[in-house]
């Protein structure tokens, strides 16, 4: 019989023991080149406890983030820090402690967003901070960023004004063809 390694034992609250699954190098290598390129093509990075949450508020969570666009993920944070190491968001290292997840999307307002809106319904989620680029984010700025209007929000308005002012040009313009048609319907009725 092969001799038992205690040390690879865990006990858990619901589990006297269980084995502690090892993750081999190759594993940690694919996260931390995964999490890197997740975090270079993102325009902003939330960091947020989820601690007590259970799977069905998590799963409402993700289909939140995934109806506006932007994405969720657990993270395991020795492995998201070194992931970090080299980007723009290195500075928000100090925030990846406990359980961790983070959103993050091209659109800068949507992961605060709906991170935000979910944080005021459920206390379970606690906002930690994010990052723009090099410029970190504590949780008052990730709240001020998810009051913005967001991308889709600005191009109605964008389009709306440039929309309004082309309007009115046609109205100008027909409005003297519309006096001309009222004159000459006018003398018509007049024989």
């Amino acid at each position: 019989m092969p001799e038992r390694n205690w040390a690879d034992l865990v006990k858990t609250p619901d589990r006297p023991l269980r084995r502690r699954r090892n993750v081999d190098r190759a594993d940690k290598e694919a996260f931390i080149t995964q999490m890197k390129e997740t975090v270079n093509g993102a325009n902003v990075i939330v960091v947020a406890h989820y601690s007590g949450l259970n799977v069905v508020e998590m799963n409402d969570l993700r289909n939140r983030m995934r109806e506006a666009g932007a994405q969720l993920r657990v993270t395991k944070n020795r492995l998201t820090k070194l992931a970090l190491e080299g980007t723009p968001y290195a500075g928000i290292a100090d925030m990846f402690t406990g359980p961790t997840v983070i959103a993050y999307s091209d659109d800068v307002v949507a992961p605060a967003r709906v991170v935000v809106e979910f944080a005021k319904t459920n206390e379970k989620l606690v906002v930690i901070g994010g990052a723009m680029g090099e410029d970190r984010l504590d949780d008052a700025g990730v709240k001020a960023l998810a009051a913005l209007p967001s991308l889709d929000e600005l191009r109605a308005k964008l389009a709306a004004l440039v929309n309004t002012p082309a309007t009115r040009i046609a109205g100008v313009l027909a409005a003297p063809a519309g006096q001309l048609a009222r004159v000459f319907s006018a003398y018509g009725d007049k024989d």
